[in-house]
């Protein structure tokens, strides 16, 4: 005997709209917050990670709330494990310690990590759903090219900075931590990889790591680290892929000026090599130990005219050498004093001592003037900074200068 139920058309009605948006309703992905607790595991254990530094009070960092956890979803469908992609927020007010150790000034800030290190370059494209999920699927892309053949070597752009690595097995140890130093640096350098028969020919004694640095008659370099160790790779892959003295350009200077150190820099024609080589080796003889402490930059004079007016000078007169602390600038007094032994230290030095300030402001310090010589005058008013006006963004809100209207 069958029980046949008879239920009015408006209980069926509901009963199927329920169910459908049971079947239907995307699942909601969930964004990990980040605190003092949980930030390292999450961070180091992902692959990637996509950090949304954001304040309540923030309007701008409302509006980014729905636009970041849809984004989560669309990529969430492609890569489904944390291991693989992090989506994660950050409440600034309730932890500013975090906030403080990242640097975060403005809000909302998007930050990528990369097996737990954050990346110089943020994220700072479009705020959409679609712009953030191609972004993130973009950085899943596998950052090392295989090689499959030797002759590739003789094609490659040497005006790049190229990582090889020649291994006997994809699986091995050795190119897990070779793939995970590539997967950080991949803006940085090109990271290219052979495998099995195709590596035999350079693998003399076992797996074996070269790099090869832009300009075609330059030498090789070999690692001679342990290959199994991420500390020593990276450390050594990262000293070959981002150079000591970096160029500035209009694109990378808020990036720049968010590391929060003052620059030297090197104003040149673009065609003056000559100049940008030996400011590079007086840079690694006399300044290493200040890397850390001083961005080391070279611009191209045309493009900067402002800053050089800022300073009384024109494409005319580069190659010029000059500090800007985000204060002031001051300009090293004659480029061709730059071989002279500790000439260009002192210089760096006079400003984390406060020198060049006082100097500026008041005259050349007494223990610097001749005897019987008067002391000068000079101007009260040194130049003011031109690199801080690339920075706040455009497009988010800083604490800075809270009167300003920013997304």
């Amino acid at each position: 005997m069958k029980l046949i139920v008879h239920l009015p058309s408006l209980e069926i009605s509901c009963v199927t709209l329920l169910l459908v948006s049971l079947f239907s309703t995307p699942t909601r992905s969930e964004i990990t917050s980040l605190d003092s607790g949980n930030i390292d595991d999450t961070l180091n254990n992902a692959d990637v990670a996509m950090v949304n530094f954001y304040a309540d009070w923030c309007r701008f960092s409302q509006m980014l709330h729905p636009i970041f956890e849809e984004a989560s979803n669309v990529v969430r469908e492609q890569f489904p494990t944390m291991k693989e992609v992090v989506f994660a927020k950050v409440d600034c007010d309730q932890h500013s310690d975090i906030a403080q150790r990242y640097r975060i000034s403005k809000y909302p800030t998007l930050k990528l990590f990369r097996n737990g290190l954050m990346m110089k370059r943020e994220y700072r494209g479009q705020r959409s759903v679609s712009a953030i999920a191609d972004f993130i699927k973009q950085q899943k892309v596998d950052p090392v090219q295989e090689m499959h053949s030797l002759d590739e070597l003789k094609t490659l752009d040497r005006s790049k900075r190229n990582i090889i690595g020649f291994f006997e097995e994809k699986e091995s140890d050795t190119y897990k931590t070779f793939e995970r130093a590539g997967n950080i640096l991949r803006d940085d350098c090109v990271f290219l990889a052979a495998f099995g028969t195709i590596s035999k020919p350079e693998r003399f004694s076992g797996d074996n790591v070269i790099y090869k640095p832009p300009g075609e008659n330059t030498p090789d370099m070999v690692f001679l680290g342990s290959l199994t160790n991420f500390d020593l790779m990276y450390a050594w892959t990262q000293d070959k892929c981002v150079p000591l003295v970096r160029e500035i350009t209009f694109e990378n200077g808020e990036e720049l000026t968010e590391e929060g150190l003052p620059f030297l820099i090197l104003f040149h024609m673009k065609e003056d090599t000559e100049s940008l080589e030996k400011f590079q080796h007086e840079v690694a003889r006399q300044l290493i130990s200040e890397k850390g402490t001083i961005n080391f930059l070279h611009a191209d004079c045309d493009k900067f005219r402002h800053p050089l007016l800022h300073i009384q000078k024109t494409p005319a007169d580069c190659p010029v050498i000059a500090i800007d602390s985000f204060r002031h600038m001051y300009v090293f007094p004659e480029f061709s004093d730059l071989t002279v032994p500790g000439k260009l230290k002192q210089f760096v030095l006079d400003l984390h001592s406060g020198k060049l300030h006082r100097e500026f402001h008041h005259g050349p310090d007494p223990t610097d003037i001749t005897p019987g010589q008067e002391k000068a005058e000079v101007a009260s008013s040194p130049p003011e900074s031109s690199f801080q006006k690339l920075a706040p963004s455009e497009t988010r809100y800083t604490i800075l200068n809270r009167g300003r209207d920013e997304l």
